[in-house]
This record gives structure tokens, sequence and C-alpha cells, in this order.
């Protein structure tokens, strides 16, 4: 059974890589055909007529009519479709609202419709079939999979189930996979992460896994509480473990760690999910660029960086784009979505397909002297420099000290260390100079005078689990922000600081 079942779904990949293919090939044509298609189906509704969809006929005449939202400005919107309102964003009313935590509008309410939802599950499940396709292997499809998400109970608003996407996910893992699939039911209920977590391992330990699926900071916490158990590194444990699938933030950061507690390298396969739609994902295992889903629902624009803050930025289509810029990802979609800024930074490194990597937030940078220092450049540094010198980073954060009580004012980095370097200014200084090559504007300021170099704050083992939970976000989709503006996060994460 096992043998058939490993040849069906080899077949069954080979298939699905052949007939994606097709749009592929033709990435300008497919975004016009769904450009179309969005505009005709919400015509009728309360934001069509409202934004004369019926006299659109051109992409410049859609940018012209509908400007870029956010979600405070789509939030009167979603309040009527709360109310029971129907044809408001899409026809009809939305199968879900998932629940999302915004960084600067609170709880976020996102629709979900019954022309998206099918595309959240072919994202998923084509990150897999491609897998199998390049790696000719389906091994992992006879084990154990774990998938560790939120709490899949849902709460009802008039006929709209709510809750956050992973949980709402849960309810549509294909059949053939549930006898395969961990945790079981009652705990992936469990609202404490921390006794859930217990629980998971508990559910796990002795069992055959071959495919792990989380987001980085619940997979590590997950590893390292079962080695504690256990006495024994991952793979150890689970010898069959062929996958992991993550997504929600950027991977590269964990890797040496996730290294480290598995015991030696295996497949890694990043997806970018998130509530508004199904993005992209790793189409070939062996590099980490993310395919674009172009023809998934979604209509998609890109507003150059430094475009984001004026009242009427530029907006480009895929046939615009250059490569190796940061372009904030805009969206319009199935789910009713209209040039929905969702707040990510994507760069493009490929055309031919369309491929990316997501290179921060729109609200997750530091420029409080003008430097605007994006995550792609502090996650690059800090892996350069800590791979050069053997030291392992837990977790990390920073934040500018404008005020210090004496001296120039500096980036304050809070890094959480599997191992501390054994010199750590010697370690401050080469992660400088590696920040002052990825961004002009920080070198600037340095050799001008304006800031001195960079200060590094080593938080405690757990610190951040602790920070975390102190408020209230610790599992779930909830994503400590690599950068601030501010010193909100950073005033906090004082009373976790490691002590001499």
């Amino acid at each position: 059974m096992g043998f058939i079942k490993k040849r069906i779904a080899l077949w069954w990949a080979f298939n699905h890589c052949k007939q994606q293919e097709k749009w592929k090939n033709r990435p300008i044509e497919i975004q016009n055909i769904w450009f179309q298609k969005l505009i005709k189906t919400a015509e009728n509704t309360q934001f069509g007529k409202e934004y004369n969809f019926s006299q659109i006929r051109t992409i410049k005449d859609y940018q012209e009519q509908v400007p870029v939202f956010d979600y405070e400005k789509l939030k009167i919107y979603i309040e009527k479709i709360k109310e029971g309102e129907k044809d408001v964003l899409w026809p009809g009313k939305p199968l879900y609202l998932a629940k999302t935590s915004g960084t600067t509008s609170g709880i976020k309410y996102i629709p979900i419709t019954k022309d998206s939802m099918p595309f959240h599950i072919e994202g998923a499940k084509s990150a897999l079939f491609h897998y199998i396709n390049k790696r000719k292997n389906s091994d992992f499809v006879n084990g154990k999979m774990i998938f560790l998400q939120g709490s899949p109970k849902l709460d009802d608003i008039h006929g709209i189930k709510i809750g956050r996407l992973s949980g709402i996910s849960a309810h549509f893992v294909p059949k053939y996979l549930q006898s395969n699939r961990l945790p079981s039911w009652k705990t992936n209920c469990m609202e404490d992460w921390e006794a859930k977590i217990d629980c998971i391992i508990d559910e796990t330990i002795h069992q055959n896994m071959t495919l792990i699926s989380g987001i980085p900071p619940w997979l590590v916490m997950y590893y390292e509480k079962l080695i504690e158990k256990s006495g024994k590194n991952i793979i150890q444990t689970f010898p069959n473990l062929q996958l992991l699938v993550t997504g929600g933030v950027n991977y590269k950061p964990y890797e040496e760690k996730m290294e480290e507690l598995i015991g030696r390298k295996i497949d890694i396969v990043q997806t970018y999910p998130a509530s508004e739609g199904f993005i992209a994902f790793q189409d070939d295992v062996d590099t980490n660029e993310l395919l674009l889903m172009l023809n998934h629902g979604i209509f998609y624009e890109f507003i150059p960086m430094e475009e984001i803050h004026k009242k009427q930025p530029k907006r480009l289509t895929i046939e615009e784009i250059e490569l190796n810029k940061d372009y904030s990802i805009v969206l319009t979609t199935n789910a009713g979505l209209w040039s929905y800024q969702i707040g990510d930074t994507v760069r493009f490194v490929n055309k031919k397909p369309f491929k990316i990597i997501v290179s921060g937030r729109t609200q997750h940078y530091t420029s409080a002297f003008g430097e605007h220092v994006i995550s792609y450049e502090v996650e690059g540094a800090l892996k350069e420099i800590s791979e050069k010198n053997h030291i392992l980073i837990q977790e990390f954060t920073l934040a500018p000290e404008v005020n210090p009580s004496q001296g120039l004012p500096y980036h304050e980095w809070f890094i959480e260390f599997e191992r501390i370097p054994d010199n750590i200014h010697a370690f401050s200084l080469e992660l400088d100079q590696a920040l002052r090559k990825r961004n002009t504007y920080y070198d600037d300021l340095i050799s001008g005078g304006i800031l001195r170099p960079l200060k590094i704050s080593v938080v405690r083992k757990n610190g951040f689990n602790d920070y975390m939970k102190e408020i209230g976000k610790l599992g779930g989709q909830n994503k400590l922000p690599r950068l601030s503006n501010d010193r909100k996060i950073a005033d906090v994460l004082e009373k976790y600081l490691k002590k001499p």
C-alpha cells in the first residue's frame, strides 16, 4: 500500500507541475485575464458601484479610479461584512474572516471567500508537488506529518466563521493525509501555546515523523523541548524526517540553528502564505527564490520603496518591475481586496518565471536618522558575520537609541545567542561593517559622525519567548518584528538582558 501511495504521489506531482507550466510561460497575459475577471465579477458590489467598476476598461483606468488601500481605509467595508451585509467587497458573504494581528491596526479581519479559499489550499499543495517532482521522491507521504498551527476552533458571526488562517486551513487537510496528520484535533484546539507544545511532543516523540511544517520560531521551540525530553537531536528521534515546510518569516536567520537542532541538513520548502492570499512558494528546493503565484486569484501591483509614503504612489505591474529593487506588494483578489497594501516588501530576482524574495515589512524598518534599514539588510549582515564566526543566533531585534546618556546616537541590537561570541565588541564591529556594506545611507551616517557603530545588548536564554509571553503573543501566528523605529519593544526587553 505504501509503494502505491508513493507512485500515485509522483504521478500527481508530475502532472501538476506540467499543468503549471502553462501559466508560467505567459505570465503577463494571465495577469491581464485575472484583472478583467476580478473587475467584472465585483461590478455590482457596493465597492464596485462606489468606484465605477462598470467604467473600468484598463489597468490604467483602475489605478486612476481606485486608490491604494490599507486595513484602516478598508475597515469601513469589513465592519459592514461583520454586521451581516452582503455584496460589500465581493458577491455574497465571505466564508471566513481570517483574524490576524496588525502592526498598526490592532486585530484585523481579512475576508476569505468561496472563490479564494481553494487557492490557499492549492498553493500549499503545489509547493509539495513541486518538491516531489524536483526530488523524484515521495517517501514522506507514508510517514507522519505535523502541522504546527493555530487552533481550528472558529467563532461565528452572521454565518461567517472567524479564526486564524492556520486554524481555518486545518479544516482543509486532504482526506488522503488525515490518517498521517498530527497533532490530534484535541491538542490542536489548545490555546495555551506552552502546554500545547508539551502535548505535541507527547504525541509525536515515538512516531515516524517525515514532514514537519510551521513557522521557524515555533519549530525552534518544539525542537528544543523535544531534545530536552528525549536527550537526542531531532534526526536521532525522527530518522526518516525528510522535509520541513516553513512560512511566515524569512527562514535564513534560523537556518544554522535549525541544522544544529536537527543534526544534519534536510530539505526545506519555504512558502509565502498570507491571510490575504497564497502569494508564493519555493518551487525549486535547491534555491531560495519563491515563485510568484500569478494564476491564483490575485492581480498584483508593486510600489517602489521611494514611493510608498506618497499620497498617489506609482503602481507597477509585473510587466514594469525591475530586478533587485524593493517593492511594497499590493494585491487585488477574489476575496474582495482592492489594491490592498499588505505591508510586505519583496525583491524580484528572476523574470522567467517571476520569482521573489521577501525583503521586509513596510512598517518594520529603522530610519530614525534617515537610513531606512530594512529586514533583508540586517538579516543578511547578521547571517554573514555569525556564520563567519561560527556563532548561533536564537532571535534578535533592533531599535534606534536617539538620545543616549552620553556619546553619539546608535542602533541597539538585542540578540539572544545560542553561543555568545568570545569578543562581543569585535563581533559588533564586524556586524556594523557588514550592515554598512548593505546600506549606503547607514554607512554615510557612521562615516559622517552622525551615528556611532551599533551596540549589542545580549538577551538571556529564552528572553524573547518570555517577552512574547508577557505581551500575550507567544505562539499562534505572532512574529517578533526584526526592526523598530522607536523604543517600545527595546524598553521592555531591558528586563530580559543577560546579567554580567
